[in-house]
């Protein structure tokens, strides 16, 4: 197995240029991916670089505030090293298969190494056609770059695994959807874009040889460890299972609702990839969808977990050439694997429970308790994230039960929760100011609230971006009170409230 730095040594890379590109996909065979330029924007100007997020990849800052770096973020100028590529995947959507997907939108510009020698993909979204676009015009329009950038770097700082967005940038050209909008480009920044639908793609096609290709490259650059195992398809399938059992678990833990959760958007890396309909909730209710496009619920709030496993069986299906010695046995590893995925969502979501709840010690019943807070908050039509914060202070001092109950439709269905939820902290021997402050630290004042991505999407088609701008800035410290910004914690007024959202293609 060739490892990447032996790859990126093959190539030319020149450490010097303004971006470090030290590329390895587009080594693999040409079968991965199409080479292709990205389309030229007509009058480009940028709307918003995240400095420090270019500063961990190494990128000054000011050169892609420059014209030369507004001409690569925008497509109009290939970077020194950069090998422009759309790649190949598959997937189901919504439960059907389409053999042939792909980046039909978006195109990698390469890779980089961040400080810490952590490997990245740099990828426009919204530059222009490709093999894959299937009759699309490759664009994007400003929304869709404004929402992705906002959401993504909240989930960042919410401490959630999500790609990055590293800029945002106009077209100067407009994009016809239900109306004509501005076009826009966002860099989008990930570990990887490899999905279940690119090993998806590879099995459709019974290509056994560049699926073995995919998986030896996929190990080595996100679980290495896997390599030395006796059956290293099998330990890389585990350790995907166990990633994306965590980041479920931690989707579950915010309130947030991805909205299309196709195999083509499950990234084996266990990042959070694609924020098209995605959504999180205000009233909290596990039946919630957002997704226009989810006409029967099958990406609900409470669906995730269960739909990211089916997910993770279709990927079992394709490494099945790869695993163990014979059919039967790959079968049956794949089984027992995939049977590990309820205990890994279980742990990672128990403990981050504990912890909103303020819980420190583990004792039978915590599970219950939860759970039941959640079902009194659906029937009380009570917001997910300001219960949980409010709970911070109640859980210091009696006295916070005030601010919990007003959130509540009936007020005293609180109060018995109430009581079982104070006998369980007194078994508890950390300082109610301790408790307090771990509690704080696990549940956020401020979240992407749809009613506030509309405004600055709806400002941004205007040509205006303070809305966003600010909205970054506050989203960017999440646990924080920032009491100047206290009106960005709070719920939609009536008449403001996000009923759908829009994947935006």
């Amino acid at each position: 197995m060739t490892s990447l730095t032996e790859i990126a040594r093959s190539t030319s890379v020149n450490p010097a240029a303004p971006i470090p590109f030290d590329n390895t996909y587009t080594r693999l065979p040409e079968a991965f991916y199409q080479r292709v330029k990205p389309a030229t924007a007509p009058a480009p100007t940028l709307v918003r670089v995240n400095d420090a997020l270019a500063r961990q990849l190494r990128i000054d800052p000011q050169f892609l505030k420059s014209p030369e770096g507004v001409a690569i973020l925008s497509g109009n100028v290939i970077a020194s090293g950069s090998e422009p590529i759309a790649q190949a995947y598959a997937g189901h959507q919504f439960g059907d298969f389409v053999p042939q997907l792909g980046d039909g939108r978006a195109i990698l510009l390469g890779e980089v190494v961040d400080v810490a020698g952590k490997r990245y993909d740099l990828q426009l979204k919204g530059s222009g056609r490709t093999r894959f676009s299937r009759g699309g015009d490759g664009r994007a329009a400003v929304g869709p770059v404004i929402r992705e950038y906002i959401v993504s770097e909240a989930m960042a700082a919410l401490g959630i695994p999500t790609t990055r967005s590293l800029a945002a940038v106009l077209t100067g050209e407009s994009v016809m959807r239900e109306r004509v909008l501005p076009g826009g480009v966002l860099t989008r920044i990930a570990s990887s874009h490899l999905r279940v639908g690119t090993f998806q793609y590879f099995a459709a096609r019974g290509d056994v040889e560049n699926l073995r290709v995919l998986a030896d490259y996929a190990i080595e650059r996100h679980y290495p460890e896997a390599r030395s195992a006796e059956d290293p398809y099998r330990a890389f399938y585990d350790a995907v299972v166990a990633a994306l059992a965590r980041l479920a678990a931690r989707w579950m833990l915010i309130g947030f609702i991805h909205g299309v959760l196709n195999t083509d958007n499950t990234a084996i890396a266990g990042e959070t990839i694609d924020y098209g309909p995605c959504a999180f909730m205000d009233v909290y209710h596990p039946d919630k969808v957002f997704s226009s496009i989810d006409q029967f619920g099958r990406y609900a709030f409470a669906n995730q977990p269960a739909v990211i496993k089916w997910n993770l069986t279709r990927f079992a299906e394709t490494l099945l050439p790869l695993m163990a010695d014979g059919a039967d046995k790959a079968i049956e590893a794949a089984n027992a694997s995939i049977r590990l995925f309820n205990d890994h969502f279980n742990q990672a979501y128990l403990t981050g429970l504990r912890q909103k709840l303020g819980l420190a010690s583990e004792i039978e019943g915590d599970r219950e308790l939860g759970s039941d807070l959640l079902a009194l908050m659906a029937e009380n039509q009570a917001d997910f994230t300001l219960t949980f914060r409010a709970m911070c202070e109640a859980a210091a001092d009696t006295k916070g039960n005030a601010g919990v109950r007003t959130l509540f439709a009936n007020p005293p269905a609180f109060d018995e929760w109430a009581t079982r939820w104070r006998e369980r902290l007194s078994l508890e021997e950390r300082p109610a100011e301790a408790r307090r402050t771990a509690m704080r630290a696990a549940n956020p004042m401020f979240i992407p609230r749809n009613h506030r991505i509309a405004a600055a999407i709806q400002e941004a088609e205007a040509g205006h971006f303070d809305k966003f701008h600010e909205l970054v800035e506050v989203l960017a410290h999440p646990y924080d009170d920032q009491p100047e910004y206290a009106h960005y914690g709070k719920p939609p007024a009536p008449g403001e409230e996000v009923l759908q959202t829009f994947c935006g293609t």
